[in-house]
C-alpha cells in the first residue's frame, strides 16, 4: 500500500501518520490488490479536517469529514471510507454479468488534429483560454458500473466508455438523487 500524507496548515507529526497508516489497514483488507492512499490533513481556524483519496482495483473513492479533533476527524473518515467500500464489494458480489459475450464493433473517427502548441494559440486567440488539461484513462464499464463509481466517487460527474456502445459517455448527479446520462447522437 502507498500512502501519501499531507499537510496544510499544520505539520503531519508521527504519531498522526502511524494512526493514519493503523486506520488504513482496516479498508486495506478489502481489496487484493495494490492501494493507494492519498491523505490530506488541514486545520482551518477551529476545525480538522482530514481527506481521504482511495484509488483500488480500478475504483477511486473518495472522503471528508471535519471536527474539533484531528485524530477524531481520520476516525470519521475512515469509517466513512469502510462503509463505502462495503456497500461497493455488496453491489459487486450482487451484479450479475452477461451471459453471452456477443461481437463488438469498434468504431474510431478521428475529427481532427493539431500540435498542442497550435491549439493553445488558437484558443487564446479566439479570447478563450484552457487553464487546465486532464487525460482520464477510461476503461470499458456498464452504465450501472459508472453509477457506482460515481456514486463511490462523490463527484459531479463521470466520463466513461460505455461497455454497449463503445462510445464515450457522461454520468451526471441530478439534485433529486437519480442519475442522467450523457450519449454522443450520430
Amino acid at each position: 500500500m502507498r500512502i501519501e500524507i499531507a499537510g496544510r496548515h499544520m505539520d503531519v507529526t508521527d504519531s498522526l501518520k502511524a494512526h493514519v497508516e493503523e486506520r488504513l489497514e482496516k479498508i486495506r483488507d478489502h481489496f487484493d490488490k495494490v492501494i493507494e492512499a492519498e491523505v490530506v490533513l488541514c486545520v482551518e481556524k477551529h476545525r480538522h479536517i482530514a481527506e481521504i483519496t482511495l484509488n483500488a482495483n480500478g475504483i477511486r473513492i473518495h472522503g471528508k469529514e471535519s471536527s474539533d479533533d484531528m485524530y477524531t476527524s481520520i476516525d470519521a473518515v475512515i469509517e466513512k471510507l469502510d462503509k463505502q467500500v462495503r456497500k461497493f464489494k455488496d453491489r459487486i458480489n450482487r451484479y450479475k454479468p452477461r451471459k453471452s459475450k456477443e461481437q463488438r464493433q469498434y468504431h474510431h473517427n478521428i475529427i481532427a488534429y493539431s500540435d498542442i502548441d497550435e491549439d493553445i494559440e488558437a484558443e487564446e486567440s479566439e479570447g478563450h483560454r484552457v487553464v487546465y488539461r486532464e487525460k482520464l484513462a477510461m476503461k470499458p464499464m456498464s452504465v450501472e458500473e459508472a453509477a457506482m463509481q460515481l456514486e463511490l466517487s462523490n463527484d459531479e460527474f463521470l466520463v466513461f466508455s460505455n461497455a454497449d456502445t463503445m462510445h464515450v459517455n457522461v454520468l451526471y448527479a441530478r439534485d433529486d438523487g437519480t442519475f442522467g446520462l450523457i450519449e454522443p447522437q450520430f
